[in-house]
């Protein structure tokens, strides 16, 4: 029993502390140490127990799966600071521009092809709101419905392979990434057409609200653009069919994919020109800064599992999830309503870290198909990157917004999007068939 308590303990002190704006790699590494100091006094183990520490953390270090992380966020960021991003708003925008809602619909497709070139959501919302947005304003778009469309499609970038998510979620759940990453595509593609059909029924039923670009903006050479639509479009999208299409049929593994498409985006900057000393050392900071935050959360996660498996916390969370009533339904529904709430305070990568530890036995004594489980959990994370009011998307694009859009109307505008990704979750319940391995 005292077990029990020591891990409930652990885990509510981690709560605590977060929630004070302790960060959260030093939460879980001072946790982890004053428990461990609990357990000695207890008996329930020695001061050698932490030797396992060191080790541990070698073994994360030299993880493989982990290292397709950098890779595809530094893939993502050379395409953004070399403006190849801009280049496919701007081009995709001429080319629906004519349609009324045709704006509304480029973003949703540039958003899905920056989700399968990014996988980051910072990166696609503020690179589509500070180009689409003032666009779609100045040409009469409902402030609700752009500041909505770009802030959900900004987060496809949770859901749609190479989603540095579903990396995570695969190293945490003993999966294969590209069985992951499989088996999120027609989901995310989903959640993409759900979108664009939304944006339709708008344009459609109020017209006014998603207005066609008057004749005085559009391209007046419709050659041109399309030849102009084919240099910027194609080269992208044959390198994203290149990383997914070698790890879906078994040529590379993610890590080498995302190293193939590391390269490829360098190629792509070099090629248009635009791989300049600044880009790149933009491009490698923020690498940089993104990966040794996520290996400082490695550190304090390594400790702190390892301190509450001392306790004995995983054999108390295992008792208490498979005992829940609705047994598998029941322990789904608990762990998504959880991670939603989380999510609205703490990052993706330190809901993997920190929850998916102690969950996962649980989840496997259940019987629950993790490739499934993990695919469903990416879709939840990207719902709460929309909820007001602490949505991470929702900052990202008030950060870039004009002061103009009031909050209210960023808010108001997700609304829809929400039951959009809810409706797509709901989905993957009833017809888990909809998560196929290709």
């Amino acid at each position: 029993m005292t077990e029990g308590w020591l891990g409930g303990a652990m885990f509510l002190a981690l709560l605590v502390l977060l929630f004070v704006g302790v960060p959260v790699a030093f939460a879980l590494g001072g946790v982890a140490l004053l428990f461990a100091a609990v357990g000695v006094e207890a008996g329930l183990f020695d001061w050698h127990l932490l030797l396992a520490l060191p080790e541990r953390i070698f073994g994360t270090m030299a993880n493989t799966i982990l290292l397709a992380v950098p890779y595809f966020i530094f893939m993502g960021a050379v395409l953004e600071k070399s403006r190849l991003a801009e280049d496919l708003l701007e081009t995709i925008g001429q080319l629906f521009g004519p349609l009324r809602g045709g704006l509304a619909y480029a973003v949703v497709l540039v958003g899905t092809l920056l989700a399968a070139a990014t996988g980051v959501v910072g990166a696609s919302v503020t690179a589509m709101g500070l180009i689409s947005l003032p666009v779609m304003l100045r040409y009469g778009y409902d402030p609700r419905l752009a500041a909505g469309v770009i802030a959900a499609s900004g987060t496809l970038g949770q859901i749609i392979p190479p989603s540095v998510v579903l990396v995570v979620l695969g190293d945490q759940l003993g999966v294969s990434v590209g069985a992951l990453f499989s088996a999120a595509l027609v989901p995310g593609l989903t959640l993409s057409g759900l979108y664009l059909l939304y944006t339709a029924l708008v344009a459609w039923l109020a017209p006014r609200r998603a207005p066609a670009l008057p004749p005085d903006a559009r391209p007046a050479d419709l050659g041109a653009l399309l030849r102009r639509v084919m240099r910027v479009l194609v080269p992208p999208l044959v390198l994203i069919l290149l990383v997914l299409g070698s790890i879906f049929v078994g040529v590379a593994t993610p890590t080498e994919a995302g190293a193939l498409g590391a390269v490829g985006a360098l190629g792509l900057a070099l090629a248009h020109r635009r791989l300049t000393k600044d880009a790149l050392v933009a491009s490698l900071e923020s690498t940089a800064r993104l990966c040794i935050m996520v290996m400082f959360l490695l550190v304090g996660s390594t400790a702190f599992a390892l301190v509450f498996r001392g306790v004995h916390g995983d054999i108390w969370v295992e008792h208490f999830f498979t005992n829940l009533p609705g047994g598998k339904w029941g322990l789904l529904l608990f762990t998504h309503l959880l991670v939603f709430l989380l999510s609205f305070f703490i990052d993706f990568f330190e809901i993997c870290f920190i929850v998916l530890p102690i969950l996962l036995p649980a989840i496997r004594a259940l019987g629950v198909d993790p490739v499934w489980f993990g695919v469903t959990l990416g879709m939840n994370l990207q719902t709460s990157f929309l909820t007001p009011p602490f949505g991470f998307a929702l900052f990202y694009l008030r950060g870039v917004a004009p002061r103009s859009l009031p909050t209210t109307a960023i808010y108001r505008g997700v609304v829809p999007f929400i039951a959009l990704q809810l409706v797509a979750l709901t989905l993957l319940f009833l017809f888990p068939g909809l998560a196929v391995r290709l």
